[in-house]
């Protein structure tokens, strides 16, 4: 049987112990790099930096979790701000924000078009929108990983799917007359 998460953190507190650390890392990677994926449309690159970037602030302030929320909940909090980071620098260095490449993808025509439309996306949409329908977080979760009120988490979710419907019009079923 495996530790939990809270044995994992308390032996990498109480005795140094990286190799727990790194169990903990292995076992929210996928999740980690999946919410980051979708923030930012798919560039994996991108993902996987702000990735390792997430990680190393949460073994840096492991100590500053106090196991109120998921420790899941506690790392895509720091994923979103490292994402919000990244967003702020790229901006100052006029850098494409996504980065997607369509010419490079291998994804379907929808996941291309979504990817898309998720740029148009404000960034606090595409995450309250990833968070809760990517990696099926509560909307209480949500709120708890942006920082932000449950009533604008779902306004955020209203939003964004209200723009993506907008944006994505053309995939609808045609209805026969």
């Amino acid at each position: 049987m495996s530790p939990s998460d809270a044995e994992l953190i308390a032996r990498a507190l109480d005795h140094d112990d990286r190799h727990a650390f790194s169990t903990l890392v292995r076992r929210h990677q996928s999740a980690v790099r999946g919410l980051l994926r979708r923030l930012t449309c798919g560039n994996e690159a991108q993902a996987d930096d702000l990735a390792q970037e997430t990680f190393l602030r949460a073994y840096r302030g492991l100590r500053g979790y106090r196991g109120g929320a998921r420790l899941s909940t506690w790392l895509h909090r720091i994923a979103y701000n490292v994402f919000c980071k990244s967003t702020q620098r790229r901006k100052h260095t006029g850098l494409d924000e996504a980065g997607v490449d369509p010419a490079r993808s291998d994804c379907s025509m929808l996941r291309h078009d979504l990817a898309h439309a998720l740029v148009d996306l404000a960034p606090a949409e595409r995450a309250a929108i990833a968070l809760a329908f990517g990696r099926e977080h509560t909307h209480h979760e949500v709120a708890a990983i942006l920082d932000c009120p449950l009533g604008t988490v779902k306004t955020h979710i209203a939003r964004g799917k209200e723009k993506l419907r907008k944006r994505l019009r053309a995939w609808e079923p045609k209805v026969a007359t």
